[in-house]
This record gives C-alpha cells, structure tokens and sequence, in this order.
C-alpha cells in the first residue's frame, strides 16, 4: 500500500514540475526523496529535492578554475529562503576521491555557494548535508564535467 503512495507522489511531482531526472524510494522508516529538474520560472534550473518540509535546489556550473556550485535553501510550502544554515558538501570525484567543502550563504543571491577546485571529467556524486538550527536535512546529487 505504501509503495502506490510513493508512486502517485512521484506522479504528482511530475506533472507539477515537468520532466523528472531521477526519482529514489525508500520503504518503511526511511526517507523517501524525489528528485526532478525544475522548469519553472521560479526554479534555477538544476537538480531538486523536497526533503522534509525544506525544498533543496543544487546547480553546478563549470567555470575555468572548476566547478561553481550553487545550493538554494528554502521552504517546501513558501520557498522562502533558508539563511544561516550549516551546509556541508562531500563530493566524490570521478577517480573516487573524496573531498568536504563548506557553502557559504551568500545574502545578497540568497543562496550557499562553493567552488570545487580542479577540470577532471566524468561522473560526480555530491551529498548535501544541512544542519538548520539542529534539524538535519541531506540531499544526494550527481552531475557529469
């Protein structure tokens, strides 16, 4: 019964925001994440997740000196934005290197920001972690350079 849940939320989700990337399930006490892209005016443009009342947006964008990466905080049901959180990145790269860097929150764009040093190609695996005055809310992501 909990799986036709999950399913017409995932359809929901998609009819709602247009072409759908990537959708993960998880039964019983687990975490159930969508992730779609976003096509909507409002929306960045990048990979989303709506993760305990919280809607998680991440944009990479290659630059010369490596990858840009943007994260946009924000409520599920208003999306105003979520300032002064704690916001974690552990990429994996192509090689399986791992690497932490820390997104600053940048007030005047109103989103946290980071730049991931270095041009290797292929296959990248971020997590997001969020501490939000103590409440954790993580996101899992992947983009190809």
């Amino acid at each position: 019964m909990k799986s036709i849940q999950y399913i017409a939320t995932a359809t929901l989700v998609l009819l709602t925001f247009g072409s759908m990337a990537q959708t993960s399930f998880a039964f019983g006490d687990f975490l159930t994440q969508t992730t779609v892209t976003t096509k909507l005016k409002e929306g960045k443009g990048g990979q989303v997740i709506e993760s305990q009342g919280y809607h998680l947006e991440f944009v990479p964008e290659k630059t010369e000196k490596g990858m840009h990466l943007d994260f946009y905080l924000q409520k599920s049901d208003n999306h105003a934005t979520v300032g002064g959180a704690k916001v974690t990145a552990q990429v994996q790269m192509p090689n399986g290197k791992k690497e932490a860097l820390t997104l600053k929150y940048d007030a005047k764009e109103k989103h946290y920001t980071a730049l991931l040093a270095g041009k290797a190609t292929g296959d990248y695996k971020v997590a997001i972690l969020c501490d939000i005055v103590g409440k954790k809310v993580n996101g899992r992501f992947s983009f190809k350079r």
